[in-house]
């Protein structure tokens, strides 16, 4: 294994999210709300997005860095023309142990068997609610929980047996409805993993009271079903994760907000124009698409991405509360989630 590059909190490098589009063809409320992003809304000029072979040798000297971990994101990455053949070009680089893609699913029915062809290794599938009313309205409505559905169909004839499936949870809106989404998946193969929400960007209206934690959805659960928890599978994993006592499979709990987990964090992310962040929760990035464009050398890119690493102190999720209050964060939906 590459020797990681590390952070100025001793955190190495391990884990790549890469943004193909920042276009998406739903509208949720706590990335893209309607209202905001219409139609004529003005996002990064294709002209602009990385092509594949620039992605391919940012990835590569990110193999070299340390990461083993990719993971395609949007926006909504299907939207992306051609994906699968981004998909075979990295799954064919030397480092990259693991290959997963997010989506919402929709899209799925005519690609599922072209990403397995090409190689992709997992699935992350949202989905916040089994509710026809209550997806419909946190799509942004634009989408129909059927479509999900189909393409969870289509995912697991492809040949993707064990999905990751995620639900970003608010109080009040879906929250009444999750018990159902996890008994719907119990004995699939399938993890469903409750997200709390969280104040990513600045135009999603994050309120705490919305927020329901994980203990809370533990205690919830565990009346339904006996829970245990199970350790980690890596070191740094995001979710917590809990098994049915039953045999029904595992749940998890992703907790930015109440359990910060900024200590273990390991992912940088690079938006679809280039440009690198070292927090989900940043105000501002590094540019990297000039200098990809402008002929300078692997060594040169290298140590502006190991420079970058390097003075990374963000723990943002830790530090909640009147030190980041009214701060200005880039969009979730620009570098991906």
């Amino acid at each position: 294994m590459v020797e990681a590059v590390r952070d100025r909190l001793r955190r190495p490098l391990r884990d790549l999210r890469i943004s193909v589009l920042d276009r998406c063809n739903f509208r949720c409320p706590y990335c893209m709300p309607a209202e905001l992003f219409t139609e004529d809304y003005r996002f990064v000029p294709r002209l602009h997005w990385l092509d594949f072979e620039e992605i391919e040798r940012v990835v590569r000297l990110f193999t070299a860095s340390g990461a083993i971990k990719i993971r395609i994101t949007g926006g909504e990455p299907l939207l992306r023309p051609g994906l699968p053949s981004l998909i075979e070009r990295l799954t064919a680089l030397p480092g990259v142990e693991d290959l997963a893609l997010t989506t919402n699913g929709v899209l799925l029915p005519r690609v599922a068997p072209a990403l397995r062809e090409a190689g992709l290794h997992r699935l992350t599938i949202s989905l916040d609610s089994l509710d026809p009313v209550v997806f419909e309205r946190m799509s942004g409505h634009r989408g129909k929980v059927s479509e999900v559905l189909a393409g969870i169909g289509a995912a697991e004839a492809a040949g993707f047996e064990h999905l990751k499936l995620n639900a970003v949870v608010q109080r009040g809106v879906n929250d009444h409805t999750i018990l159902d989404l996890l008994d719907h998946f119990r004995h699939t193969g399938h993890i469903v993993r409750l997200i709390e929400f969280m104040d990513v960007g600045t135009r999603n209206d994050w309120d705490l009271s919305q927020v329901v934690s994980s203990r809370e959805w533990i205690d919830r659960i565990s009346e339904r079903w006996a829970l245990k928890p199970v350790a980690p599978a890596y070191p740094g994993e995001v979710a917590s994760r809990y098994a049915y006592q039953d045999g029904g499979g595992e749940v998890g709990f992703i907790s930015s907000v109440s359990q910060p987990f900024c200590g273990g964090c390991t992912r940088a992310r690079l938006s679809c124009d280039g440009e690198l962040f070292t927090c989900l929760f940043a105000s501002r990035g590094t540019p990297l698409r000039s200098a990809l464009r402008d002929g300078v050398s692997d060594a040169e890119l290298l140590s502006l991405v190991h420079g970058t690493w390097r003075q990374r102190s963000d723990r943002y999720s830790e530090e909640r509360g009147e030190a980041t209050e009214g701060m200005e964060k880039v969009e979730m939906y620009r570098m991906g989630g």
